[in-house]
């Protein structure tokens, strides 16, 4: 009886490797066992930093929250703890467009959270 080897779905397997590592350089994109490590470790990165994403842009929110309170004479974390007295449930993302892009309203905001 001859040997039954699969190696339609063994194709198949290095096929899907070496299309995920497109695009790479040098044996990367066309050596099976060099694109499988790259390939692994290319979505170990993109599985971390999608959650570092996360963090990056509220990082980044506060510090245009802060720049804009700052003009105003506020700093963050006076305006955050204000804004949560009065309970205004307005989260970072918004706060921080509307510093960046509507000062008027960030401004109306800030008045709002300041007044007595």
């Amino acid at each position: 009886m001859p040997r039954s080897v699969n190696s339609v779905a063994a194709k198949a397997r290095r096929k899907k490797v070496l299309k995920q590592a497109k695009g790479q350089f040098g044996r990367r994109k066309n050596v099976h066992t060099v694109a499988k490590n790259s390939v692994e470790k290319g979505l170990t990165y993109a599985y971390r930093d999608r959650r570092a994403k996360k963090r990056t842009f509220r990082s980044l929110w506060i510090t245009r929250i802060n720049a804009g309170a700052r003009e105003y004479g506020m700093s963050y974390s006076v305006l955050i703890g204000k804004l949560a007295e009065k309970n205004i449930a307005i989260n970072r993302k918004t706060l921080a467009d509307l510093a960046m892009n509507h000062p008027e309203a960030f401004k109306a905001v800030l008045e709002e959270a300041a007044a007595k």
